[in-house]
């Protein structure tokens, strides 16, 4: 085995998180653990608005490296790319923590999904993983790691979250297709499918203090799934300690994902 592997961190490893909100997001949780674990990290924010919430969290982070990155504009995409090339001259991993959806529409029948709405979701929610990876190819190391966040509406039917299962399913499907194109360069790429958490992006989902604690009630583990229960998955996805893992949906959902029905 190679000594030149290193299995207790992100210690000597850049990469980029793509999506942080605020200090309750995923995103974020995944990007301080992988700063207390040794790695250089760039954040990403997608207006004014979001700036304003990010910088003061790359401060927290100690990195300069922030940058403003539309992912339905491949053009915003490939500049971003051009100053992570320029500051980090090359990273070994991108977390993608990407997802929208009219929150109108994210209630009662999926049938009633307008096509503005399905296309933008597809596009923000799915297609935005392979402009970010286009736009950052040539800057990832041999050997990095793709991660992104999905959810178990990408396989079953979850009250409320219609047209953003069908998204995220197709995400899960593009990770598969992304594995086989990305393991030519040695480069993996995996989902994580979380448990339901109280996050910003969750707040547009009608009534998810009933999803809460229908999950609480049915997995196993009896409680809901955390961020930092997502973070430290992640941090194994994104290290060397998962270097024969690709195109995989690892689920952090507490087992609720075994459960035929709830007890």
């Amino acid at each position: 085995m190679s000594d030149s592997i290193n299995f207790s961190s992100l210690s000597g490893k850049k990469g980029i998180v793509i999506g942080v909100a605020n200090n309750m997001s995923i995103a974020w949780y995944i990007a301080e653990i992988a700063k207390k674990s040794g790695a250089e990290i760039a954040l990403t924010y997608i207006n004014d608005v979001f700036e304003k919430r990010v910088r003061p969290l790359a401060e927290e982070l100690g990195t300069e490296f922030i940058y403003e990155c539309d992912v339905q504009n491949q053009e915003s995409i490939d500049k971003m790319a051009e100053s992570v090339k320029k500051d980090m001259g090359s990273i070994d991993f991108i977390v993608h923590a990407v997802a929208f959806s009219d929150k109108n529409e994210l209630k009662g029948r999926f049938l009633d999904t307008s096509k503005e709405n399905f296309l933008n979701t597809l596009n923000i929610s799915c297609f935005s993983l392979l402009s970010v990876i286009k736009g950052l190819e040539n800057v990832l190391n041999d050997g990095s790691a793709v991660l992104t966040l999905t959810y178990y509406g990408a396989e079953k039917v979850i009250p409320n979250y219609n047209v953003m299962g069908v998204a995220k399913a197709a995400l899960e499907c593009s990770v598969r297709y992304l594995a086989k194109d990305l393991g030519a360069k040695n480069i993996r790429i995996n989902a994580i499918s979380a448990g339901p958490i109280r996050t910003l992006a969750a707040s547009g989902i009608s009534d998810f203090k009933s999803v809460l604690n229908h999950h609480l009630q049915t997995s196993p583990l009896k409680r809901n799934t955390s961020q930092e229960d997502v973070a430290r998955s992640a941090l194994y996805l994104l290290s060397d300690l998962s270097s024969g893992v690709t195109g995989e949906v690892h689920y952090v959902d507490c087992g609720y994902n075994i459960m035929g029905t709830a007890l």
